[in-house]
């Protein structure tokens, strides 16, 4: 998924904190798809933040005592709008076929 379509993921500051006075180390949070976290004696430490996903906020919703939180996502549709991304992503989805609909069916198959 071409979530940034061209802009440098650095420049966004999208990634979790966590508030350790709240963690449980329920371990949900190492389920990340983007191995964001490694494991601790003090539980989850947020290692790789910029491999989080901007826009995400699965580890979050999923943590047993909101320990999880990240910026407001106005600041990440800001970035997304003064850049442009929306129209690059569309476009990208596009040429990889994504957004064309599929003869055969009303569900996609």
């Amino acid at each position: 998924m071409p979530w940034l379509a061209g802009y440098p993921r650095e420049k966004i500051d999208w990634f979790p904190e966590i508030d350790y006075s709240q963690c449980v180390k329920c371990g949900m949070c190492m389920n990340c798809g983007r191995k964001v976290y490694n494991w601790t004696d003090a539980g989850p430490l947020v290692k790789h933040p910029y491999d989080c996903v901007p826009g995400c906020t699965t580890c979050a919703v999923l943590c047993m005592k909101d320990a999880i939180s990240f910026p407001d996502r106005d600041y990440i549709r800001k970035i997304y709008k003064k850049n442009k991304v929306w129209l690059k992503v569309r476009e990208a989805l596009k040429k990889e076929g994504k957004l064309t609909i599929k003869k055969g069916g009303n569900n996609g198959n």
